[in-house]
């Protein structure tokens, strides 16, 4: 009896320790978009270190350690900007503490974005998925910004003319159902490289990204000149995805009149 009741006490005491140390009051950051937002760099013993205040919300909706691969759509997920963006912030602000929730779909295209539309590929509902993780997320915290990368899967020809609409509404939607209608939409541009030139339907959709700033309210638009590709010519290296959360931190600050 006397150990039944020794290993109960322990148990509570470590289960309380534990509710105790989960986070709160999280800057919370929803990634969304497709492969290169949810990364496909090789990962480094750099990108495994945690930082006392970034957190991720796991495939199983549990707080953890911020830490690549932080996506899991699919087995290639490597290393993705959303870490090095967290870290930006958290190094120009010490008081905050972040919660990343990755959202991202690869391959997909911004028709697979709607309420109940399910993404083989990934055998997901892009859009329910990331309502319902970031609804969860907000228990924790307030909901900062929306991460977006993505527009590949739309550079074709028959897709490319009405991408703009579909980003605009994507916004909105994103902003009405999750009741924070200033929060702050920041995308990214895709992979600029040599070996693969851009055709006009691509050029469309950058166009789009790029018209956010002066056409959609709190929206920036962080480039990607001079990234380079990991050698597939679509996906960037791990250096670059690193430097483009840098670049997403950039913009996300001017957004929110926090730059200098």
């Amino acid at each position: 009896m006397t150990l039944r009741i020794t290993l109960a006490t322990l148990f509570c005491s470590v289960f309380l320790t534990l509710r105790a140390e989960e986070p709160k009051h999280l800057h919370l950051f929803l990634l969304v978009g497709q492969s290169n937002m949810a990364g496909r760099g090789k990962v480094e013993p750099q990108d495994q270190k945690p930082h006392s205040r970034i957190w991720m919300l796991s495939k199983d909706d549990q707080w953890v350690p911020a830490v690549d691969p932080m996506h899991f759509d699919k087995t290639a997920a490597g290393v993705g900007l959303g870490r090095t963006f967290a870290i930006a912030l958290a190094e120009k602000d010490p008081s905050i503490h972040i919660g990343l929730i990755p959202c991202a779909h690869g391959g997909s295209p911004i028709d697979s974005w709607q309420p109940g539309e399910f993404y083989k590929p990934t055998s997901g509902h892009p859009w329910d998925d990331a309502i319902r993780r970031a609804k969860l997320a907000m228990k924790a915290g307030t909901l900062k910004g929306i991460l977006w990368h993505q527009g590949e899967s739309d550079s074709k020809p028959e897709l490319a003319p009405a991408y703009e609409t579909k980003l605009h509404d994507l916004i909105v939607r994103f902003r009405k159902e999750l009741n924070t209608p200033d929060v702050p939409f920041i995308a990214g541009q895709m992979g600029q490289f040599q070996e693969r030139p851009w055709e006009e339907d691509k050029k469309q959709v950058d166009q789009a990204h790029r018209n956010l700033v002066t056409q959609v309210p709190f929206t920036g638009f962080a480039n990607s000149d001079d990234l380079h590709h990991k050698g597939d010519q679509v996906h960037f290296d791990s250096a670059s995805y690193r430097e483009l959360g840098r670049r997403y931190a950039k913009e996300f600050l001017k957004v929110t009149g926090k730059e200098n």
